[in-house]
């Protein structure tokens, strides 16, 4: 018996959500639709670019969103994480515990420092761009681990930007290591495009070879996915990718998604909305693909429910979606089955 549907490890960020125009963008010197690793000085200026304007703060981090949009739509998961002892750290916990996802957080104390932060530029073309503060999260290591949970779960999901880290690569590393000789699926994500151009070694790790295993889920949009292959053919990508995953599936914004297993490709349309902000679509889109996988429903199934959350999530201001929409979009899901 499984213990949780999902057990992730990624990077504990608040994130800190501002509207901009391409000027305040560009005056501040931020590229665009990308994540960018700064320090502390870094993100005191950043900050002084955006002082007056709205600000939209939420519990973030990539996999965060990922083991919360699970846990909203009716799943179990834990997640491993790290966070310091200040008012983030607290705040961060909290959001997990409420949305009822279980966490090493409850477990260990929090080291001094600073929690990780995220500051999200969003401009009026929907486009996020993030400025990533990695601060207390840039010491992940094993001791976040729980491998008796990895063990007792039904998929074992690492964070793409743990790569980026030493210490958190090595932990994904292990966790991953665990769950292969318990039985237990294996999930991860390209995470951004900055990862795969500099952090390709964590990258492939993750996602494996035939003697490590590969995974059994990979998660990428297509852009990440050109980059990842060197190619810009779809079809020389898709065949690429059916090689590194049991299934793959390919984000396309607009044009839906493709679901790609062995040599079947299958196109799912995306849900029919207007895009104001991306932040946080694809981590949606691999909480809900996850939960309905972990629940008896097909790939094809799995990514319809997906392109309708995430969609939802890109119609909206923020990363994560209120419950009422969860409730609404599970429901509609409920009735597309009997369909």
């Amino acid at each position: 018996m499984s213990h949780y549907d999902i057990y992730a490890i990624g990077n504990a960020l608040v994130d800190s959500q501002y509207d901009v125009s391409e000027a305040q963008l560009l005056t501040a010197g931020v590229e665009k639709r990308h994540m960018t690793l700064i320090d502390s000085a870094r993100r005191a200026e950043l900050l002084s670019h955006v002082s007056g304007l709205p600000v939209h703060r939420t519990g973030g981090g990539s996999a965060g969103n990922t083991v919360v949009a699970l846990a909203q739509l009716g799943g179990k998961a834990f997640y491993s994480c790290r966070v310091a002892d200040d008012e983030l750290g607290a705040f961060y916990a909290q959001d997990l515990l409420s949305h009822g996802v279980a966490t090493n957080l409850t477990h260990t104390r929090a080291p001094e420092g600073q929690t990780g932060s995220c500051i999200v530029m969003v401009t009026p073309d929907a486009e996020r761009s993030m400025s990533t503060f990695l601060g207390a999260t840039a010491d992940i290591d094993v001791t976040a681990l729980h491998p008796h949970d990895i063990a007792k779960s039904k998929v074992y999901y690492m964070e793409g930007y743990l790569a980026a880290s030493k210490t958190g690569l090595a932990a994904a590393l292990k966790g991953r290591q665990i769950a292969r000789e318990a039985g237990v699926a294996l999930a991860t994500t390209l995470s951004d495009m900055t990862m795969i151009n500099f952090c390709r070694a964590g990258l492939d790790a993750m996602v494996g070879t035939a003697e490590t295993g590969m995974v059994d889920y990979l998660f990428c949009n297509e852009e990440e996915a050109q980059v990842w292959c060197g190619f810009q053919d779809l079809t020389q990508i898709c065949q690429q990718l059916s090689r590194q995953a049991r299934v793959a599936c390919l984000t396309r914004s607009a044009k839906g998604c493709i679901v790609i297993e062995g040599d079947q490709r299958t196109e799912v349309p995306a849900a029919q909305v207007k895009a104001i902000d991306t932040n946080g679509a694809g981590d949606m889109f691999a909480g809900a693909f996850l939960y309905a996988v972990t629940h008896g429903h097909s790939h094809l199934q799995a990514a319809w429910l997906a392109n309708q959350c995430s969609g939802r999530v890109v119609s909206q201001v923020g990363n994560r979606l209120a419950q009422p929409a969860v409730n609404e979009l599970k429901a509609a899901f409920e009735q597309q089955l009997l369909a």
